[in-house]
């Protein structure tokens, strides 16, 4: 079904894989009668021809990138814009879309919610942005209608900004990543690794791009081997998939904790821009004759069967056939992972929703940038036309993933046909993949065509006792399962006649409904603030020395950004840096705010003239200790907190998950990796030091850390740091940094970007 390749391979003619190896050479010249080095072979990549046309160094080996179009949300462009105004913003340089799908509902927090659209609407007017109102389209789906582009690139942040599918390079990143890109400054980034991902063959029918997608996902996230690469879809089988089949596997290349994605474009790709009435932003994209990648995954389309991600991570994937085969097992081996990434606070267990035998879910949902496509809309109807989804616990929600589909499918009857089985269809919304939307009953099991199922990303509340969980499939299986009432069902056990309808794409709505000020800013033009929206707090620049406390300290093999900042409820708060703030870890460690708060008392002291010792009195026998070995002034060092985790950051890119914690007095994180590079650009972004130590850790929870000339170390670009662990003696060890570039460290030193641009301007 799916190979991995152990070294790069070479593509000839787009069809014949060579794998490297000693006599590569004359493979390649029998292959295709030329044989380039690996060197000049890699050029060869789509990935390398556009990324080569959107760098400004000079140099492909560090890449300095300008984006064409960036691309926002609600609960990340208030934070972005009020950030780049700090900075000096004065109007949107490139076209920026301010989309509002995921707080649209205005049902938490009073007046929080459409505050934060009527910021975004007068600020698009203020700087010449583009506003897409609530329920209109969710964010990417809108990107690929209104945005995309071949050849082109597009920064988001969101996690899943991926329109590789469309020929559109597009990285997800967090906030100050925007920023740098609303100020004139670039996208720094040393030149990624592609690894091809060769389809072959084609999908059986009732095998939708979520079952390819999470088999991919299953075979590379564990290992690492796509982590902050580009994948690059190559091979004979693409020709056979639909410009919406392709989108559905590409949004999901987020999972594999990839940097971006590109595909190679066709006829299929050019009647997706001739459609939606954009032709002239079709790029035919395909490899050179022969093209190098750093790693090669086979794919026999084929042989992909109906799939299911169980809880809690859209890696933990079986087949929906081997689940059934095997249900107390695997269920067993999700109770044993739920101790882990629930921590043992609530009783967990999957067992109880075995009926005679057979596993019943309580809730489906096909929603969101994943699912809310066409094809699966009504792949999903076929399924289910004539059919009823009953009347017990089960329950079927579709969330169209913009107002033209939603029309469409009213106009060809599938919303009908879908409405008549007890489904609910409701408007463009990204909720139930974040856990704002059709939370399930406690102990509930929900099937999803989305793209996430962390845990508490359904709406759980483990502080609270309230458990629930998600498994991730494709449309097709949710609806058979619908069809079913509840009783889990591959799409491929059911002898369905797929209509496979033809799209016609009404841009009427979005006429009449969207503001497009792209290149009209009106600096007179009021920002409109609501009681919600506040500026960041002030933040001090590095000191030469640090004393930094763990306050945290998490084991786990990966931490998610869903654990160190809460999505659902909380995300009414982003606008706000201290309200979010109280949310950090509140479901992972719920002690640490308070412990965080309580440092920071001395910091504040310290930056105020006041008594360090008086606001933290245990700091007086932490620097006597460190004074017995060094000459440090405690009002000269900077004292804050710290995180430790395994490997944290994977998932979504928001910048709370650092901010949150720089905001609380956070000066570093110290971790074996980072599991995405969005998550440490975010902590450098926010001034905070990303550390690194591998193995098996000398400090424990609630230990001082003192370090030694660090702002010196950051700027001479040294490679290992000693450190303190401050307790009866000062245990020595040593940390790294890792690869930075001149203007991070530069960030770092300064305490933060806002700190960083204000001096710089």
């Amino acid at each position: 079904m799916i190979k991995l390749y152990d070294g790069g391979a070479y593509l000839v003619n787009g069809t014949e894989i060579v794998e490297d190896g000693p006599d590569v050479a004359a493979r390649l010249q029998e292959a295709c009668g030329q044989a380039p080095d690996r060197k000049e072979a890699a050029k060869g990549t789509m990935a390398y021809g556009i990324l080569e046309a959107h760098n400004t160094s000079g140099n492909m080996e560090n890449l300095q990138i300008k984006f064409d179009k960036l691309t926002s949300h609600d609960i990340t462009f208030v934070g972005i814009i009020q950030t780049a105004r700090a900075s000096g913003l004065e109007k949107f340089p490139v076209p920026y879309v301010l989309t509002n799908c995921h707080n649209s509902l205005c049902a938490v927090g009073g007046t929080i919610n459409e505050d934060d659209h009527m910021f975004g609407l007068s600020c698009a007017k203020k700087y010449g942005g583009m506003y897409v109102p609530p329920h209109q389209a969710v964010i990417h789906q809108f990107a690929r209608e209104m945005l995309a582009g071949g050849g082109k690139m597009i920064l988001g942040s969101d996690s899943h900004t991926r329109y590789g599918a469309l020929g559109t390079m597009a990285m997800g990143e967090g906030g100050p990543e925007l920023v740098k890109q609303l100020l004139n400054r670039t996208y720094d980034i040393a030149m990624p690794g592609v690894i091809g991902i060769y389809l072959d063959g084609k999908p059986a029918e009732g095998v939708g791009p979520q079952d390819v997608a999470l088999a991919i996902i299953g075979a590379v996230f564990g290992n690492g081997y796509v982590k902050n690469k580009v994948m690059e879809f190559v091979g004979p089988g693409v020709a056979g998939l639909t410009a919406d089949y392709r989108i559905g596997i590409d949004v999901m290349t987020t999972e594999t904790t990839c940097l971006s994605s590109i595909w190679k474009t066709d006829g299929q790709i050019k009647e997706f821009y001739d459609i939606h009435g954009r032709s002239g932003d079709f790029k035919e994209l395909s490899p050179a004759p022969v093209a190098y990648y750093d790693g090669m995954v086979y794919v026999d389309l084929s042989k992909i069967k109906p799939m299911i991600a169980m809880p809690f991570h859209p890696s933990n994937t079986y087949t929906i056939e081997e689940l059934n085969a095997n249900l107390m097992d695997i269920l067993d081996d999700c109770d044993k992972k739920a101790l882990v990434s629930l921590d043992g606070q609530v009783d967990f267990t999957l067992k109880n929703k075995v009926r005679e035998g057979r596993l019943y879910v309580d809730q489906g949902i096909i929603a969101g940038c994943a699912g809310g496509g066409f094809e699966n809309i009504c792949a999903a109807a076929d399924i289910l036309k004539g059919a009823s989804i009953g009347a017990d616990e089960f329950t079927l929600s579709v969330y169209p993933a913009s107002t033209p589909i939603y029309m469409e499918l009213a106009k060809n009857g599938r919303l009908a046909d879908l409405m008549a089985t007890g489904a609910i269809v409701k408007t463009a919304f990204c909720g139930p993949c974040f856990g704002a939307g059709d939370t399930p009953a406690n102990n509930a099991f929900s099937i999803r065509h989305s793209t996430r199922n962390f845990p508490n990303r359904e709406g759980s509340k483990i502080q609270n006792g309230q458990i629930s969980s998600v498994a991730l499939m494709d449309a097709r299986s949710i609806a058979a399962t619908a069809a079913n009432k509840g009783y889990l069902t591959p799409a491929t056990d059911l002898d369905t006649a797929y209509t496979g309808p033809k799209y016609f794409f009404d841009k009427t709505i979005y006429e009449n409904r969207i503001y497009d000020g792209v290149g009209k800013a009106d600096p007179q033009e009021e920002i409109k603030f609501g009681p919600n929206i506040k500026d960041w707090p002030e933040m001090s620049a590095l000191t030469e020395d640090i004393l930094i406390k763990v306050v945290s300290e998490i084991h786990d093999p990966v931490t998610t950004t869903d654990e160190l900042i809460p999505s659902g409820e909380t995300s009414s708060f982003r606008s706000n840096p201290l309200g979010l703030a109280e949310f950090t870890l509140s479901r992972k460690d719920p002690e640490y705010v308070g412990k965080a708060k309580a440092v920071q008392l001395g910091e504040k002291a310290r930056v105020a003239g006041e008594d360090i010792f008086a606001a933290l009195p245990e700091a007086k026998e932490v620097f006597d200790k460190i004074n017995e070995k060094f000459d440090v002034k405690p009002e000269d060092t900077q004292i804050g907190s710290m995180v430790y985790a395994v490997k944290p950051g994977d998932g979504s890119a928001r910048e709370q998950a650092a901010s949150c914690q720089k905001v609380l007095g956070g000066l570093a994180n110290i971790a074996e990796e980072y599991a995405t590079k969005r998550y440490r650009s975010n902590l450098i972004n926010w001034g905070m030091l990303p550390f690194l130590y591998p193995g098996e850790i000398p400090f424990e929870n609630g230990d001082y850390i003192f370090v030694k000339d660090i702002k010196k170390a950051v700027e001479e670009k040294r490679d290992e740091i000693k450190a303190y662990v401050v307790g009866k003696d000062m245990k020595e060890f040593t940390l790294r940094l890792g690869d930075l570039t001149d203007d991070e460290r530069d960030i770092i030193t300064k305490g933060c970007l806002i700190n960083y641009y204000r001096e710089n301007q």
